[in-house]
């Protein structure tokens, strides 16, 4: 997305009245823009391929290809476009299963017009839109029968890191920005953003909601 340019949004839903309430809402914001529509999960790859949007609002249940396999496509990916999935469940396995694969938050069906406009906004920029209390209902919410397994590889992933880029992580799993990082740690927006790259890098993980779900994962919050 250049600078000056509108977001470039692709919604995907299997009804057709979600997707037009949708596309009223974003075509009424200037700095957002509606490149395309996609019925089914089926239909995304192709979609992205065509349109090149920035986000795709995804629903999760849809008839032939859901949500959560269209976004594990997607993830895969050289140049992903950031992902909200849609739901209408505060707590849906579906949804933490995209969260984990690299969704960057969820939203239900009635969120308020103003709220779904700033979400679009901060996965674009590359901010987070879950609070952590938000994550951790999530994950209480659903049950988890390999939650002994995930603490193992989290563990295992965590000790790649240095010690101030597990100060980071740390962070980052109790839900702070990276300005409140830079006051606690003692260091500059820009070497936070650093140290933040570096443990995306040396996870394998696409953005920070994944890290923060390690960090529950490997019990650190």
């Amino acid at each position: 997305m250049s600078e000056g340019e509108p977001v470039r949004v692709l919604i995907v839903d299997d009804d057709a009245l979600v997707r037009a309430g949708l596309a009223m809402i974003l075509r009424g914001a200037n700095d957002l823009a509606v490149v395309g529509e996609a019925a089914d999960g089926a239909e995304v790859a192709a979609a992205v391929r065509q349109h090149r949007p920035d986000v795709v609002l995804m629903d999760i249940r849809m008839p032939q290809v859901d949500g959560l396999a269209a976004t594990e496509q997607l993830r895969r990916r050289p140049d992903p476009p950031e992902i909200i999935v849609l739901t209408t469940f505060h707590a849906d396995e579906y949804v933490l299963r995209a969260l984990r694969a690299g969704a960057s938050g969820f939203l239900l069906k009635d969120t308020p017009p103003a709220e779904i406009l700033r979400a679009v906004r901060c996965v674009a920029s590359g901010e987070p839109m879950l609070s952590p209390v938000v994550t951790r209902q999530l994950i209480a919410h659903v049950s988890d029968g390999s939650a002994d397994g995930r603490r193992r590889r989290a563990s295992d992933l965590l000790s790649r890191l240095s010690e101030r880029e597990r100060e980071v992580v740390l962070a980052v799993g109790q839900g702070k920005s990276n300005a409140e990082i830079s006051g606690e740690l003692f260091m500059s927006v820009a070497t936070v953003k650093a140290h933040m790259s570096r443990v995306l890098t040396k996870l394998e993980l696409n953005n920070r909601v994944q890290v923060a779900l390690l960090a529950h994962d490997a019990g650190l919050t």
